[in-house]
């Protein structure tokens, strides 16, 4: 209740005449963490939950006060609307966004717990601010003025797109509705904070004896020994592939399976439940017939019958792949086991005899890999080819105000210029969320006292170093951490004029990052940095053409797995009827018979109970191939000019990276190709041959 009465008080405020209320002088103390300079990064180490209880607070009211004086102009102006609004909701967004952040890593309860509860408030008063009747009638002023119809086609842009959010907001509803869109709004918020922080928590321990750790590698091995001689295994994604991919006893891969999509699943069933009946709900209340409808309105795939015919068609692509795949895999389970082929193949048997396959066919082991990939090497090489590629500089700050001793800061600097800030958070801990992410804290804008710069973290779960070895990686893992910073580095690009057009397209944003995984398939890139750890061995040339060799191993599995997360994806937020009760768990079963290439649902789990894009990101899932598509045809003309060009590199980041939402997609990218794009490169990385 305390939550809600702060966010009506300061709406009624928000209502208020000037004549009702006089401007209202607010200020936020000196020593409050958040309380620093123009481009001065914030005192994160002491940071506390009454210091984001006071910051998000006076941000709150900062913008509550420019909405009241946007809505008392007389003639409204892009100079006293639009402008003030996007200065406003930038700074409110600056306060969500760490307030977010810190509840996702701070290892103070108090802080967490406060984080969460003011992210919330934000997420209430952005709501109400976008559904404003009064506010949104100024906007559509100004756009029907001779004014707006001289505006170049950037600031046309801004404008549409601020109005468009309104729109979609539910500003055009009946007050009645318009109460109960705020109400599923904020009910949905409260729900996926709930489901993340009960994911989170879990703390699921694997406990094996040696019988059951046979085959895991010793590092891991060693790191998770206990003084009764078992092993005790957080289940966690840092632990997932060494655990998959080598647990000889398939037992301990199907407990350990279980236990990884089983997190959270007390609660967080049910939780998904109600988040996909209040999503229909608000589709419906705005005249969709169902929430993928909704949501796909500002996206580039537009409508559900798109994204089905595109998930289709890749269905129909790699399924008689993935049926090979599936052969190929029984054969080496015979064969290494025994195992007649007329055994059905066990989903948690997957990784593992992939990885045998890699192993005795291919010469490549995983584990082996990593010896060469340890992670401060791998950091300092890709830094080195990003600014390279990119013509930017990394300076590390020392001795950073952060809020953990294991993150890394460092400004970004184009000749000499500050351009942005970036954190790194790279490793596992106690009620830290536990996936991978890069995590926006603020946009470029340009402001009165100078340019704002654009600051960001990556947070990452990789595993972490102990004092007998060094944090090292798997392949895989570089290419997510090539993914993740590219990320931060499209961040780090953006230079508009304005804070509401740093962000491009939903279903584009993974193209930006998803590029930058193709330069650690070049094997002079990677031999540039990957030695072995204690020899200092370059990555062995002979080795890197068995991984390329081995790339289409399981191609066909790969892409069905997605597409099943995909059709998953869509069939709770496109299929939902409220007439229908929904299965969750039938559901997965459902579409492994649709597929009908395996049963990949294990009986007794709910991974839909522990996948953070169904709960925060829902309709999202499609877009990790949707991007793909542009991701490869762009990675063709460095292909064509060469992986270390820079002037490809600075015409991607100013074109691609920098563009955010003023241009469209199609036209920067048509821009760079030097053509219409196409699909062609995408098809042939599937691997499906």
């Amino acid at each position: 209740m305390k939550k809600l009465a702060v966010v009506l008080v300061l709406l009624s405020l928000m209502n208020c005449s000037e004549k009702e209320s006089e401007k209202v002088v607010i200020e936020l103390p000196d020593d409050n963490p958040f309380n620093v300079a123009l481009n001065e990064s914030i005192d994160y180490e002491n940071v506390s939950g009454k210091s984001i209880e006071a910051y998000v607070s006076y941000e709150m009211e900062k913008a509550v006060q420019i909405i009241k004086d946007i809505k008392s102009q007389s003639v409204p102006t892009l100079e006293n609307t639009f402008i003030p609004f996007d200065e406003g909701y930038n700074k409110l967004s600056q306060a969500n966004n760490n307030a977010f952040m810190l509840y996702w890593t701070s290892t103070d309860s108090i802080t967490r717990a406060k984080g969460i509860e003011y992210s919330q408030k934000v997420d209430s008063l952005s709501t109400a601010m976008y559904s404003d009747k009064d506010l949104f009638k100024q906007f559509e002023t100004f756009k029907t003025s001779e004014a707006y119809s001289k505006l170049d086609n950037r600031r046309q842009r801004f404008v549409d797109d601020i109005i468009d959010g309104f729109e979609q907001s539910g500003v055009n509803l009946s007050e009645d509705k318009l109460v109960e869109f705020k109400n599923l709004k904020a009910e949905i918020t409260d729900l996926t904070s709930q489901y993340s922080t009960n994911m989170n928590t879990a703390n699921s321990i694997l406990t094996i004896d040696e019988a059951g750790a046979k085959g895991l590698p010793e590092s891991l091995k060693d790191k998770y020994k206990t003084d009764k001689g078992t092993y005790e295994i957080p289940v966690q994604p840092s632990t997932n592939g060494p655990v998959m991919s080598n647990a000889t006893n398939s037992d301990t891969r199907k407990a350990y399976q279980m236990l990884y999509s089983n997190r959270g699943a007390d609660k967080n069933v049910e939780i998904l439940n109600q988040l996909v009946e209040k999503r229909y709900q608000l589709a419906q209340l705005m005249g969709h017939a169902s929430y993928a409808d909704y949501n796909l309105v500002p996206k580039m795939a537009e409508n559900p019958e798109n994204i089905w015919k595109f998930v289709n068609d890749l269905v129909a692509e790699s399924k008689e792949k993935a049926i090979q795949d599936i052969e190929v895999l029984k054969d080496a389970r015979q064969r290494l086991d025994g195992i007649s082929k007329d055994e059905i193949l066990n989903p948690w048997d997957l990784s593992y005899y992939k990885n045998q396959i890699l192993k005795s066919e291919y010469k490549v082991d995983s584990e082996k890999i990593r010896e060469y990939l340890p992670m401060e090497a791998c950091l300092s090489g890709m830094f080195e080819l990003y600014q390279e590629l990119l013509d930017v500089e990394f300076r590390e700050i020392d001795n950073p105000s952060v809020w953990h001793e294991d993150v890394l800061a460092y400004d970004v600097f184009e000749n000499n210029k500050l351009k942005g800030r970036f954190f790194l958070d790279l490793y596992p801990r106690p009620f830290k969320e536990s996936w991978f992410y890069a995590v926006p804290l603020s946009t470029g804008k340009q402001m009165v006292e100078g340019y704002e710069v654009p600051v960001a973290m990556m947070l990452g779960n990789f595993t972490k170093g102990t004092d007998k070895l060094p944090s090292m990686i798997t392949h895989g893992e570089l290419s997510t951490l090539f993914h993740e910073f590219g990320h931060i580095m499209d961040a780090m690009s953006y230079e508009g004029e304005y804070s509401l057009q740093s962000d491009t397209k939903r279903d584009f944003v993974e193209a930006m990052s998803q590029i930058f995984e193709n330069w650690i398939w070049d094997y002079d890139i990677l031999s540039s940095f990957a030695k072995h750890y204690e020899t200092g061995e370059v990555f062995p040339k002979e080795l890197f053409d068995n991984m390329e060799n081995a790339k289409n191993v399981s191609s066909g599995l790969s892409a069905q797995g997605s597409l099943r997360s995909c059709i998953y994806d869509m069939n709770l937020y496109n299929k939902y009827d409220p007439n229908t009760p929904l299965d969750t768990d039938q559901l997965w079963r459902d579409i492994d018979k649709q597929l009908g290439v395996m049963d990949w649902y294990i009986e007794g789990t709910h991974p839909q109970a522990c996948w953070i894009h169904i709960n925060t990101h829902p309709v999202y899932y499609y877009g990790y191939l949707w991007s793909e598509v542009y991701a490869q045809d762009m990675f063709t003309v460095f292909e064509k000019n060469g992986l270390r060009d820079t002037e490809t590199g600075v015409k991607y980041r100013k074109l691609i990276l920098a563009n955010g939402s003023q241009r469209t997609v199609n036209e920067a990218v048509e821009e760079f190709l030097g053509r219409p794009m196409n699909n062609k490169a995408y098809i042939k990385s599937l691997g499906l041959e």
